[in-house]
């Protein structure tokens, strides 16, 4: 277990949790909002994308009362990305996170928001992060909402930043301090 907060445990993601990531990311409902409907995953897929990651980003299962219900993963931004979300000149430590919930039973529910504000407050209190970065497409209201209650604020606009089923997205840069 990586850290609880109320009904909330994040833990390290496993091998074992490569069928309940392809259940996941092969739901339209789910891919309408992270990766895109014309990118679904299949156990392979999942094992190529997420067990060959920078091993600096933290991959994590979310569970709510014990259930595992999504995924989220955080890292310190590099220089790189430090340069493309607007800090290039930043000494500050600088942690960036991305989550979904997988299982479409636990959305609207308050959830996502506890989800969030338990990583920031674990990012903050633990990793000594001074700042907090996400980098939701600008046409997903559900995040950004979902973000602005837990304290993230709109910082700059990063236009045609992320493909999503076929087209390049604007996202935009949000920022908890």
């Amino acid at each position: 277990m990586i850290f609880q907060n109320n009904k909330v445990i994040i833990r390290q993601l496993l091998e074992s949790d490569v069928p309940l990531l392809s259940k996941w990311l092969s739901d339209p409902k789910v891919l309408q909002y992270y990766e895109g409907r014309d990118n679904p995953f299949s156990d392979e897929k999942v094992r190529n994308i997420f067990f060959t990651k920078d091993p600096s980003i933290q991959m994590c299962i979310a569970m709510y009362e014990n259930i595992e219900i999504g995924y989220i993963q955080f890292y310190k931004l590099d220089g790189d990305s430090k340069s493309e979300y607007g800090y290039k000149d930043s000494s500050e430590l600088i942690y960036g996170m991305d989550q979904f919930i997988g299982e479409v039973d636990f959305w609207n529910r308050g959830i996502g928001s506890l989800l969030v504000s338990s990583t920031v407050n674990y990012l903050v209190s633990n990793q000594n992060a001074k700042k907090v970065v996400v980098d939701p497409q600008t046409w997903n209201e559900r995040a950004i909402k979902c973000y602005e209650k837990c304290g993230f604020k709109k910082i700059r606009l990063l236009p045609k930043h992320e493909l999503h089923e076929g087209e390049l997205r604007d996202c935009i840069v949000m920022e908890y301090k």
